[in-house]
């Protein structure tokens, strides 16, 4: 049992979350804003990822990546940082006799940021290989894809990298201003979750988190739009196609109940070895190695993605077939064997993941920033057990016929119609 609890810094009103988790010895730190890709301007599309890179180049007491990094090596810590569509978020995982020296060394670098305008230029170089890389690999590129299918120009339907063109017209006062607009402490949090046995006073704490500025409550995001599915196709003579596919479920993303039930309809449908996609295209057909389903919960709408690496041959009969599934679990439902199994995997991978700290913290950045929910780990390992087998049928008699698809591969969109 988690013990949780909230204090609120005075000097900017970020919110520190306390959540003591017994018998770990490890400790990890997080900070998180509201200022991922989804908040930026057009022409900011992969500015949220760059100054991700950037902190990392030095704050005050810790004024170089070499200070940065060796004094982590120190510390025995894990430091890294992410970007999604709604977040940014830095963290280390150190020993918890090292708690304060984490807490001093993230809130330097991530606070207090240097932003040097020769590592800018450095960095940039870095960001643009990171950006081929990814369009090396037609894997990545068919997310790409689906996310333009399915959301058009809006936000989400771009990639977090964004494009270099955009990597080499940024300046510093832009990356500066950005900052300055979506990195608010009323949109942010620090998470402090494992051992807490050695951390600082609370004084302390409120003093060391006190070096982000006070900034102004940020502009809201642009709410995710209608659903307009496209079908968007990237030839290439390979032997090998990556299918994706997204519907839009009826789900209230504000619910832990709903998202806990539409976790569970996308394990039985593709989310185990168990599941139907998986024994049927890859068991039974041998259409594929590769196939699942997944749920996932933006800020604000809720997606539903299938997909598959397979043999080039093979596409078009495995996305008619995985079509089928969902349309056979929408008139009929799931049983009430496959809904148990879901339920009892699902539940049991999160008690796995939470034994983490790092996931822990995670997860409380997202139930508290994106969600503005309970962050006790706890209560998301309840909201899966309490799951009804009608709540599954709902989930699965709700997802539209209408979807988006992507696909890199020797396809012309008209073999998906």
């Amino acid at each position: 049992m988690a013990e949780i609890s909230t204090t609120t810094v005075p000097a900017n009103g970020l919110q520190v979350h306390t959540l003591s988790l017994p018998g770990t010895r490890a400790l990890t730190v997080l900070v998180a804003f509201d200022g991922g890709a989804r908040t930026e301007r057009p022409q900011e599309n992969g500015m949220a990822h760059f100054l991700e890179h950037l902190v990392f180049k030095g704050g005050e007491k810790y004024p170089t990546y070499k200070d940065v990094n060796e004094t982590a090596e120190r510390l025995g810590g894990v430091l890294n940082a992410y970007t999604s569509h709604d977040l940014v978020a830095f963290h280390i995982t150190v020993r918890a006799e090292s708690a304060r020296a984490a807490i001093d060394l993230l809130t330097d670098f991530v606070a207090r940021p240097r932003l040097d305008e020769e590592e800018l230029d450095r960095e940039r170089g870095v960001v643009i290989q990171e950006i081929n890389r990814a369009y090396d690999q037609p894997s990545t590129i068919a997310e790409y894809l689906i996310d333009r299918a399915a959301f058009g120009e809006h936000p989400l339907g771009r990639t977090v990298l964004g494009p270099e063109e955009n990597l080499r017209s940024f300046t510093r006062e832009a990356i500066v201003a950005f900052r300055e607009r979506r990195w608010a402490g009323a949109r942010g949090g620090a998470f402090l979750v494992g051992n807490t046995d050695h951390l600082p006073s609370q004084a302390e704490i409120a003093e060391l988190f006190a070096r982000f500025p006070a900034l102004s409550q940020p502009e809201p995001y642009v709410p995710a739009p209608d659903f307009q599915p496209q079908t968007l196709i990237e030839q290439r003579d390979t032997n090998q196609s990556h299918l994706r596919m997204i519907y839009r479920p009826g789900v209230n993303v504000r619910s832990m109940k709903e998202r806990a039930a539409l976790s569970i309809y996308s394990t039985l449908l593709g989310g185990s070895m168990g599941s139907r996609l998986f024994e049927e295209i890859r068991e039974k057909r041998g259409l594929c190695y590769s196939v699942y389903a997944a749920a996932h919960a933006y800020a604000d709408v809720p997606i539903l993605q299938l997909g598959s690496g397979l043999e080039s041959g093979k596409c078009v009969e495995a996305y008619g077939r995985m079509r089928e599934i969902v349309d056979e679990l929408r008139a009929e439902g799931p049983t009430a064997e496959e809904v148990e199994r879901a339920r009892a995997y699902s539940a049991g991978r999160l008690v796995l993941a939470f034994e983490n700290t790092g996931a822990v913290a995670r997860y409380g950045a997202s139930q508290r920033i994106v969600f503005d929910e309970d962050l006790d780990p706890d209560k998301a390992i309840a909201a899966l057990d309490a799951v009804t087998l009608e709540e599954v049928r709902q989930i699965a008699a709700d997802v539209a016929d209408s979807l988006a698809v992507a696909c890199v591969g020797p396809h012309t969109a008209d073999e998906f119609a």
